[in-house]
């Protein structure tokens, strides 16, 4: 089997590459110092992912279906995987995003036994009338759990708020009544369509060797021929949707998520914006910012106020959220450091800072084989390179923070959400 070995010297580290004459695209990263190993294969198919072409046929399936195919995928007609992976002694799980669906597992012992189950799991889709029913209830049972999260509903709110169109508004998970539409057939176009092998990411990293990951390749994985799927999303406008969302859980505290929303093209941000987000976002309300140390000095949040960047086909965004007994103000405040932010930009000393805790954050990741995995099956999808960032982020400038800035929060357009107690 031909590989490629992939090398970063300012890091210290490499990968090996290949296809597998099945289709399957296999990352392998070996790290002899540590105790476990780690795999997780992932293809991109996410909750977003609602409407699709697929040779030729238009297909639009219930809000939920992504999710609720992860679950199924784990049963097959010899049983269930969970059980399989008991044996092995493999910690084992799945989830599905936005934009991406993934199992996983974990080991120190009996690596190869735990791939071939992981193998199996993802080719022998099992789908009956009388499987599909029984899912419904556990799965019912999911929804309405995050539906009394006030963590979830805080930023499932903030989306709807922020996007009129675009499925990022749709919960991940779906709703009671929209799962009970799915049916085999619902499920087997969704798999046909989107976990053909030539369209999945295999990455396992840790204590683990090129030619174990071969062997096991060899003996479980069955050719595919190439299928193509093209996701459909609709146009969104640049405005905001609404301005203010508003719901009541029973929380001692009352949660709050400001969203910026800007234009985004129906494909991924670069390394070199995404990069120039995270410093720009550590530089203005890290927690050495003067933003971050004027909300905790008028106490209006506490170590929980944080932020995030959104981003995938069609959709941007900036979220700032914590906890706070006055979430208005403090979404005020936010605004007015954003409109001073416009005026004088990053200083060179904050970008200095931030830069170098971006960084360090990269270095950081590689010690980590979840974070390795996570990181190699979403550069893979979205076409960066997961040693890119660590010889990108060198020649970034404070202009190249600055302009990055204008494409961002605008005070003009974007929503808040609150969670407050029961009356």
């Amino acid at each position: 089997m031909k590989y490629t070995i992939i090398e970063n010297k300012r890091l210290g580290e490499k990968y090996y590459k290949f296809r597998h004459k099945s289709g399957l695209k296999i990352i392998v990263c070996p790290k002899k110092d540590f105790t476990s190993s780690y795999a997780l294969i992932g293809t991109k198919f996410g909750s977003i992912n609602s409407e699709f072409i697929n040779n030729g046929r238009k297909i639009k399936v219930p809000d939920g279906t992504a999710h609720y195919l992860e679950h199924k995928l784990f049963e097959s007609e010899e049983g269930d995987a969970f059980k399989l992976y008991a044996k092995t002694g493999a910690s084992a799980n799945a989830y599905t995003s936005f934009d991406t669906t993934c199992y996983l597992f974990s080991c120190t012992d009996n690596f190869k036994e735990s791939l071939g189950i992981l193998f199996d799991l993802i080719q022998s889709p099992y789908f009956t009338p009388e499987t599909i029913e029984k899912e419904q209830g556990i799965i019912g049972q999911e929804i309405k759990m995050y539906q009394d999260s006030p963590e979830w509903m805080v930023n499932m709110n903030l989306l709807q708020a922020l996007y009129h169109n675009h499925p990022i508004n749709i919960d991940i998970a779906g709703t009671v009544d929209t799962i009970a539409e799915i049916t085999p057939d619902t499920l087997y176009d969704c798999y046909n369509s989107y976990y053909n092998l030539n369209n999945m990411v295999l990455c396992v990293s840790g204590n683990v060797s090129l030619d174990d990951v071969m062997e096991v390749a060899d003996s479980k994985l069955k050719d595919n021929e190439p299928v193509v799927t093209e996701s459909i999303f609709p146009d969104e406008p640049y405005e905001v949707k609404q301005s203010f969302t508003e719901q009541k859980l029973p929380i001692a505290v009352p949660l709050f998520a400001v969203g910026f929303k800007e234009n985004a093209p129906k494909s991924f941000a670069s390394s070199k914006e995404l990069l120039c987000t995270s410093i720009l976002l550590k530089a203005f309300a890290g927690q050495s910012s003067a933003l971050y140390r004027r909300l905790l000095d008028e106490k209006l949040v506490n170590a929980n106020f944080g932020t995030e960047y959104m981003e995938g086909c069609g959709y941007r965004s900036v979220i700032f959220s914590g906890e706070s007994r006055e979430p208005e103000k403090a979404a005020d405040i936010i605004k007015e450091e954003v409109v001073r932010l416009h005026e004088t930009g990053i200083s060179k000393e904050d970008f200095e800072i931030a830069k170098r805790s971006v960084y360090g954050g990269i270095a950081y990741s590689f010690d980590s084989n979840y974070a390795i995995a996570a990181e190699v099956i979403n550069a893979e999808f979205t076409g960066r390179g997961i040693f890119e960032d660590a010889d990108i982020i060198a020649d970034i400038t404070l202009d190249d923070i600055n302009e990055r800035l204008k494409e961002q929060l605008d005070p003009n357009n974007c929503s808040l959400s609150v969670i407050k107690g029961l009356d």
